[in-house]
């Protein structure tokens, strides 16, 4: 192992001058508007959260994970606070990871890379086992059979303490194919992918709003009794898995460097894509609660679906949300892999990571070879792992880097404590302190094997930064 330094685990990289005008050579190409942001986030957080977290957390919950929901809400908007001031100061690709390699130095801004690595790769594997589930309810509904449990099934189980290989299936093959449809598509530019996901998005916000308005007629506040019967521990327990909900607000920071007029538009897309999906996640998980009963949430696939066909007493309705699931959903799976590349192509462009996640295609002007190396790192965890595993991972990463940011704001106000132009955080310092302590609240809420399988990525992390990185690194 090379010999390193304290001096060299803290050194700290400056702010880059970026220009609006001339993108200099190596930079990513500002083509997203404020609004293709706002729905890039929006389209994220939304597929990612509510069309399968409350399966996996009403049973833990019951009436309560509303609650929940609005824990995590009210975590992830002093955190969506702080990273729009950050990112107002520091508009680069990186996200999180550029904040803390300015602030705290390379070590940490290693550290918050490989969670934001492990964040998005885990949450484009989670939401493609939840696609695969409304594909095959769609494709039973439609055409009156389904697709094999051996080829939708992962062949591990997650029983909290450790991973056992005892699941009915051998691969989820349709959750395989879903990031590689996405994948290729990225490598066509992100102008197109972009506009394809705002597509998906306004497509998905209308099949929400139809389940909420057509659950109505079903409505029933005995569901709601007992409110909470597994306590306040089940209720922060549902908020940790809940919060991988809201890693949508990455994705909009995680496009810093090809945002038009970043400094102004980021705070923007961060804040009214949080109101929007917060607004949608409670009126969803309150028409679901009234329209079904808790013991109906256990174990089931494709719940929206389901719901809806109980509702209207046909399949018609069913096949709708299947459908809007199947189609909006992709946007997600493809939003994910977007921000796991550019964090990649910001290391590699440091020297932390190997030099081809930051050649940009000359046509396409994208990372290509980023692109295909992170499909193919999480293909293994779409096909092999079992979701409510993969939804604790991502919490996790999510939770890690949401408190890295706001450590990141308060040691900028600590050496620049002048007033910005721009957007700044109220209620300093009060808002960063309160989005830690919430952050760290939920990371403990959080099950042994996640808090193992996290140790583990963390290790190879720092043995590939201690062996490699530190001795490549541009600040070298």
């Amino acid at each position: 192992m090379s010999r390193f330094s304290f001096a060299q685990l803290t050194r700290k990289k400056l702010l880059p001058n970026v220009s609006l005008k001339d993108e200099a050579e190596g930079q990513l190409v500002r083509s997203i508007s404020l609004f293709n942001l706002i729905m890039m986030g929006v389209g994220c957080t939304l597929g990612t959260g509510i069309f399968f977290v409350l399966t996996e957390t009403v049973p833990i919950a019951g009436p309560a994970v509303i609650i929940s929901f609005i824990f995590a809400a009210i975590t992830a908007a002093l955190t969506a606070l702080c990273y729009a001031e950050v990112a107002a100061r520091i508009p680069v690709a990186g996200s999180a990871y550029t904040f803390a390699y300015m602030t705290m130095g390379e070590a940490a801004a290693v550290f918050v890379g490989s969670c934001l690595i492990l964040e998005w790769g885990i949450a484009a594997a989670a939401v493609s086992v939840g696609w695969s589930s409304y594909l095959n309810q769609l494709i039973s509904i439609v055409f009156g059979f389904e697709i094999p449990a051996a080829l939708r099934t992962a062949p591990f189980l997650a029983n909290g303490k450790g991973l056992t290989l005892g699941g009915e299936g051998y691969i989820n093959l349709p959750a395989v194919i879903l990031v590689w449809v996405c994948a290729l598509l990225l490598l066509r530019g992100s102008k197109e992918s972009t506009t394809i996901n705002t597509i998906l998005t306004l497509t998905k916000v209308t099949i929400l709003v139809l389940f909420i308005l057509m659950t109505i007629q079903a409505f029933t506040f005995e569901n709601f009794y007992p409110f909470m019967p597994n306590g306040m521990q089940g209720v922060g327990a549902s908020a940790a898995i809940v919060f991988f909900s809201f890693i949508g607000l990455d994705a909009i920071v995680g496009a810093s460097e090809e945002v038009k007029n970043p400094s102004r538009n980021i705070p923007l897309a961060v804040v009214i894509a949080l109101v929007i999906v917060t607004s949608i996640y409670i009126l969803v998980a309150v028409s679901s609660l009234g329209a079904q009963a808790v013991p109906d949430f256990i174990g089931q696939e494709a719940g929206l679906a389901i719901i809806l066909e109980r509702v209207t007493g046909g399949t018609w309705a069913a096949a709708l949300m299947s459908a809007g699931a199947v189609v909006s959903v992709f946007g997600v799976t493809l939003v994910a892999i977007f921000g796991q590349t550019r964090v990649c192509f910001a290391m590699s462009r440091d020297g932390l990571l190997l030099k081809l996640f930051s050649q940009l295609h000359t046509n396409t002007g994208v990372p290509r070879a980023g692109t295909l190396i992170s499909a193919l790192l999480v293909t293994p965890l779409a096909g092999f792992l079992p979701s409510h595993l993969l939804w604790g991972m991502v919490s996790m990463g999510t939770l890690v880097v949401f408190s890295a940011v706001a450590l990141s704001l308060i040691i900028l106000r600590h050496k620049n404590p002048q007033p910005i132009k721009g957007f700044q955080v109220p209620f300093y310092p009060v808002t960063p302190i309160l989005s830690i302590l919430a952050c760290g609240y939920l990371v403990f809420s959080l099950t042994q094997t996640v808090f193992i399988t996290f140790g583990i990525w963390v290790s190879i992390s720092a043995l590939l930064y201690l062996t490699q990185g530190i001795r490549h690194s541009k600040l070298a």
